[in-house]
């Protein structure tokens, strides 16, 4: 209303006729604060938001109320003070067909309807509408479209008010275990599409999809897509890529009842419901009557897991994409796809039924929540919330009832189990050699003592060695590497010690020896000068020129190859006067300061060692299992385009290919009257020219007939493989007709007055030439279809037919080349 007020005054204030608006300033110093004072509501432009969906084609849709919603969400938006400021917010429903290919040509047409967009629904038309919105510059607010960041920040006004429904399911698959998954989807294009980028992004996380299978909707066709789950026996959940039976969707009823039958319920496989994903589910006070009159159901369900989010999907939506608008606004920046898509993050709004808040990373943040049954009601129960942020499900107050008491079990993988049996078989192997079971086979093991990551683990043992001899009677003064070995338990002992005067008769090298221990044999009191030993096994480099001292050679260590504080004592071990040295105890204490009191062990050492060692094949395992579904899916891609989808499928499965019988199709055969006789009046690049340019235009025509091609020279078959009745003779008349009129008008672009003539059917001008059979069919179909009859034509294999020219339809406007005379037979 305050909208019409001010148009109706400014209109007002302009008029001739009321010129006193302008005229003496006391009727200004009124009129104009009576304008200033209006509403703030005023907003001087309209953003209009299309609601893209299915809502005309699915019934399942239509039950969201879409108009309802978005009615009642610009209604709050507009009445909010902190959204209301800068625009005035509407809505309009845009239909989008269940089609995949007229849903992309719908789109198309959608940049003249709305300002920004929320949707669409079927993730194959995410792409397109990525590219639209980018190119329109106007920002796309879906929760269906399946697609990872790269993707997403290619468009550039792509905005995600939902998170990822893969990240949500990886959060809850990781909680249980369940890595092999399979997917099973509805036939209708939708759900195919949605089950295929679903798998995509599961095997980017990581997680084997095992079985992909669409089913029919009759009790054969499920059955025939759980005997592929069984089939493969590791496969612990089922993603149902369908409308949930809660809503009405026959489908699901139909799979859950069959598993039922199949004892697939019965605790070995959980299903989970995906398009629950997207939307919420009422289950507060809610009971569903086809759980009630349903046993079957009813017990079946009890093996389906929902995963849902606590979010109202077109509301929450609208006002996601409206608080991305008012930010926009506010930064000064102009409003359009790019700017709205940078500032959809950062801030937090009261959705339908929850609090909504989008983090720096432009990551929707809302809450899911986990339903179960009891196995006997008809009600829904929240079992755990999902946090996304810490990647957990965290238990609220009721645990999951699996059925049968029986969980699916978890898949196995690399863990504690695998490491201590590693860890056994090493240990078993060295125990082996019974003879040296308590010494390593050649002295000190230089590979253990010498190791980075287990110095400091011997370090504590020879300390504590020393520490004992040197509050005994006799000291060791010869420490080394050598006299440090490794027992059969793994233990670090200090040997040679104790038996001094046998060692006079040794020829040892003054230069190694430290000055206080005079002519190399061990003094008396030598305490200072095996301290001074303790950090000579650190470094292995061999003194091997030391003449006299000054100077004297030591190993060089650097900052990043061990604490500061123990090259501090190392150095102060070193020292060449005995006085300066720390005692053996002044060492114990540094050290176990330096340690921070870790009591640690080759044992653990070891232990940690595996398991980073796991953890790296683990990864490259991954890794090399990504590559190996990418491959997979670059053959899968290659083969369903050269084969029909059924005798591909039969062929990646290892199946014999079983012909297939059609009652009824039609066959269309053409080619280029001349081919070789333009070819040899053409250059090479000109032939390419003219193929492309002609294919291109046949390729347009055929994409709007149910029709398949065949090869590369023209051949087009119809009712197979999806039979259509007897609409396939229709169907390649149309496509017929159309191709020979755009043929009439086609010309080539190094021969432009040439003109192009094609042969169409089994004729030998550039007519369309049908036998009986085709002709019957049309005049079935009472279209009104023209024929001429030809006359008696010699057929091979068939003898003498009738024949019939098509020469057009009622309706039928396009203009078509005169053909010449030709004689019959």
């Amino acid at each position: 209303m305050a909208q019409v007020w001010m148009g109706f005054l400014l209109w007002l204030s302009n008029h001739p006729r009321w010129a006193f608006c302008r005229g003496p300033p006391w009727w200004s110093l009124l009129f104009w604060p009576l304008v200033l004072h209006l509403p703030l509501t005023i907003h001087a432009t309209t953003f209009k938001v299309g609601v893209i969906g299915p809502w005309k084609c699915d019934s399942i849709y239509a039950q969201a109320y879409p108009d309802a919603a978005a009615k009642l969400a610009v209604s709050r938006i507009n009445k909010d003070p902190t959204l209301n400021k800068g625009y005035w917010f509407d809505y309009v429903l845009l239909n989008e067909d269940c089609q995949t290919s007229k849903a992309l040509a719908g789109l198309v047409n959608a940049e003249y309807y709305a300002s920004g967009f929320v949707g669409p629904i079927n993730p194959t038309a995410c792409q397109a509408a990525g590219l639209l919105g980018k190119t329109w510059n106007k920002p796309i607010v879906s929760w269906a479209c399946l697609m990872d960041e790269a993707e997403v920040n290619r468009f550039g006004t792509f905005v995600w008010p939902l998170p990822q429904a893969s990240t949500v399911l990886y959060t809850v698959l990781k909680h249980f275990q369940w890595a092999h998954l399979g997917v099973i989807t509805s036939k209708e294009d939708l759900w195919v599409q949605v089950g295929q980028g679903l798998a995509d992004l599961l095997r980017n996380l990581g997680l084997p999809v095992t079985v992909m299978a669409t089913m029919e909707d009759e009790p054969s066709g499920v059955e025939d897509a759980l005997r592929k789950i069984k089939k493969a026996n590791n496969i612990r959940a089922v993603i149902m890529c369908m409308h949930s039976v809660l809503l009405g969707g026959e489908e699901q009823r139909l799979l859950l009842e069959k598993a039922e039958e199949m004892a697939m319920t019965r605790g070995s496989y959980i299903f989970i419901p995906y398009d629950a994903l997207s939307y919420s589910m009422p289950y507060q006070d809610e009971a569903y009557a086809v759980l009630e009159d349903n046993l079957k159901l009813r017990r079946a369900y009890d093996a389906v897991l929902t995963a849902h989010p606590l979010f109202g999907t077109i509301f929450n939506s609208i006002y996601f994409l409206a608080k991305a608008v008012e930010n926009t606004r506010l930064s000064g920046k102009r409003v359009v796809g790019t700017t709205i898509a940078e500032h959809a993050k950062d801030f937090e709004l009261e959705g339908f039924s929850q609090p909504v808040s989008a983090d720096e990373k432009r990551g929707a943040e809302v809450p899911y929540v986990i339903l179960d049954t009891d196995g006997r009601g008809n009600r829904l129960h929240p079992a755990y919330k999902v946090d996304l942020a810490s990647g957990i499900l965290r238990f609220i107050g009721r645990a999951i009832h699996w059925p049968h008491n029986t969980k699916p079990a978890s898949d196995p993988g690399v863990g504690g189990g695998f490491i201590f049996f590693l860890f056994l078989i090493v240990i078993l192997l060295f125990l082996g050699g019974s003879v040296l079971a308590y010494y390593l086979r050649k002295g000190p093991n230089r590979i253990v003592l010498t190791e980075n990551d287990l110095t400091f683990i011997n370090l504590p043992s020879i300390i504590k060695g020393m520490k004992y001899l040197h509050h005994q009677e006799f000291p060791h003064g010869r420490l080394k590497s050598r006299n440090c070995v490794v027992d059969g338990r793994f233990v670090l002992k200090v040997t040679d010690h104790g038996y001094n005067e046998l060692l006079e008769a040794q020829n040892v090298a003054r230069e190694l020896m430290k000055p206080e221990d005079g002519d190399g044999i061990c003094a008396e009191d030598t305490r200072t000068g095996a301290n001074g030993s303790i950090f000579v096994f650190v470094h292995a480099e061999i003194i091997k020129k030391v003449e006299k001292p000054p100077p004297l050679c030591r190993p060089s260590v650097s900052i990043d190859q061990a604490p500061v504080e123990c090259i501090q004592l190392m150095k102060e071990c070193w020292s060449e006067q005995p006085d300066r040295r720390p005692n053996i105890n002044q060492v114990f204490d540094q050290f176990k300061s330096i340690n921070k009191g870790r009591k640690t062990n080759i044992i653990d050492s070891m232990l940690r060692m595996l398991e980073q060692y796991s953890s790296n094949l683990e990864d490259l395992i991954r890794e090399r299992t990504e590559e190996l579904e990418v491959e997979k899916q670059k053959t899968d891609k290659l083969l369903t385009q050269m084969l029909p989808p059924s005798v591909a499928e039969a062929l990646k499965t290892g199946a014999p290919v079983e012909p297939e019988y059609f009652e009824e199709v039609t066959l269309y055969f053409s080619d280029i009257v001349g081919f070789t006789t333009i070819s040899a009046m053409s250059d090479p690049i000109e032939v390419v020219d003219l193929l492309n340019d002609l294919y291109t235009l046949f390729d347009a025509i055929i994409g709007s007939h149910d029709v398949e091609t065949i090869g590369d020279a023209y051949m087009v078959a119809s009712g197979l493989p999806k039979r259509n009745g007897k609409r396939h003779a229709g169907e390649i008349a149309n496509m017929s007709l159309d191709i020979l009129s755009a043929v009439g008008t086609f010309k080539m672009r190094h021969m432009p007055d040439v003109p192009v003539r094609i042969r169409i059917g089994l004729h030998s001008a550039y007519r369309i030439h049908v036998n009986l059979r085709t002709v019957e069919i049309l005049h079935a179909l009472k279209e009104g279809y023209k024929l001429d009859l030809r006359g008696k034509t010699e057929l091979k294999g068939k003898g003498t037919e009738d024949t019939y020219w098509l020469i057009g339809r009622d309706g039928f406007t396009k203009p078509i080349p005169t053909p010449p005379d030709l004689k019959p037979g």
